[in-house]
């Protein structure tokens, strides 16, 4: 029902949207082809919200769940329309963050058993405050990774479902059937936000409304399952199941402060834009990605299953992280990856190759009206850049539309 729902959502608001300016245009920072409608967000919220309705369970205990979740979808549609302030953005995750906490009662009460001999690691007044900076920094994560067609759509795919598993297994199957009812809603879209074969472009974009929603139900779901009275899993096996955006998101906020940048200013150095700089291609980007993402999730499940004490858990987390970072500033020093040099203009090559077999379709059927040559990442219309690195790169904002 919710992958129907959301589907014929796609098809109806694609038009629509298109008519009242609710598209990503190409400009100096965003270089897909065209104007792409920014509905991927409203229209998971729309079918997921529907579909619920028509499960046989109560949802009375989710009114704080749709409603911060649909203040989150507002807002991120007027962003996509009217490009908001951050601070407007920011209040907005505050303000839901608030609501799940206080309303829903869905709260970061400890971290699990971190200390010594498992021992809880309990927040106590700073319960609240943590929650909020939990909930913040996951949908930003997830913002921020945004930067290739199909990638956040395909990780917020793996941890739904990895967390449905973990539901299912603890007999939770409420929140197992919502889960897997928010995981169809992600595959609709992803049908038309990835790149399939003979398909050149996304035909949607999620937008900030979709990375709000997706990042909002992640953090609602690893929340409301890793504390009392449910306890399903630990709060460590979280960041396994999320590992893929925190470690780019956070490797990336300690770099550019290193080289003298803002932690919000616009690169191309995440690691998606690092793979296809090495000649990785957009779709074996993609696919590496995923895999990685959803090994690293199996691996937590399986951790946490095996009985592996959370404080080993959470230093192999921080190790590999470790790892992660110096791997990244050997790959930025030495400008090499796997002894592949780094080329900012093979991430261009993709979108290139199918505008110049349009322009030569469109010249050979007699069309007079020519293709404006405009490069491009070919992720989802606002990859990261920076424009003091390159003339062929393009500067984006943080939040990256997809």
């Amino acid at each position: 029902m919710g992958f129907a729902l959301t589907l014929l959502l796609l098809g109806f608001l694609r038009p629509v949207a298109t008519r009242i300016g609710l598209v990503d245009r190409p400009d100096s920072r965003k270089q897909h082809v065209g104007q792409v409608p920014l509905i991927g967000g409203l229209a998971m919220f729309c079918g997921f919200t529907l579909a619920a309705l028509t499960m046989d369970q109560s949802l009375t205990a989710y009114r704080s769940f749709f409603a911060a979740a649909g203040i989150l979808v507002v807002v991120g549609v007027l962003d996509d329309l009217r490009e908001l302030t951050s601070a407007a953005r920011f209040g907005a995750q505050i303000v839901a963050a608030g609501l799940m906490a206080w309303w829903g009662g869905v709260a970061l009460h400890d971290l699990g058993g971190l200390r010594a001999q498992q021992e809880l690691f309990e927040l106590g007044r700073w319960t609240i405050p943590f929650t909020i900076f939990a909930t913040v920094g996951v949908i930003n994560a997830l913002n921020m990774i945004d930067g290739l067609d199909g990638l956040a759509g395909g990780l917020s795919l793996i941890t739904l479902i990895a967390l449905a598993y973990i539901a299912h297994d603890t007999g939770l199957d409420g929140r197992r059937d919502l889960l897997l009812l928010l995981a169809a809603c992600v595959t609709a879209f992803l049908v038309l936000n990835v790149r399939l074969p003979g398909r050149t472009q996304a035909y949607v974009f999620m937008g900030d409304a979709g990375s709000m929603f997706l990042g909002f139900v992640i953090t609602w779901f690893f929340i409301d399952l890793s504390q009392q009275p449910v306890r399903a899993m630990t709060s460590v096996t979280a960041l396994w199941l999320f590992l893929i955006p925190l470690f780019d998101t956070v490797w990336l906020l300690i770099k550019r402060p290193l080289t003298g940048r803002i932690p919000t200013s616009a690169d191309h150095e995440h690691v998606h834009h690092v793979l296809q700089m090495a000649g990785a291609g957009q779709g074996r980007t993609l696919c590496l990605l995923l895999g990685v993402g959803a090994c690293c999730a199996a691996l937590g499940i399986w951790m946490m299953n095996l009985g592996v004490p959370q404080n080993y858990m959470f230093w192999a987390f921080i190790g590999l992280f470790a790892i992660y970072c110096a791997f990244m500033g050997t790959v930025w020093w030495r400008q090499r990856l796997f002894g592949r040099p780094l080329d900012r203009r093979l991430m261009i090559a993709d979108r290139r190759t199918g505008l110049d077999r349009r322009s030569e379709d469109r010249r050979s059927s007699g069309e007079r009206r020519e293709i404006p040559d405009r490069r491009a990442t070919g992720g989802t219309g606002a990859g990261e850049g920076d424009v003091r690195r390159s003339e062929l790169s393009s500067p984006d904002h943080p939040d990256n539309r997809a």
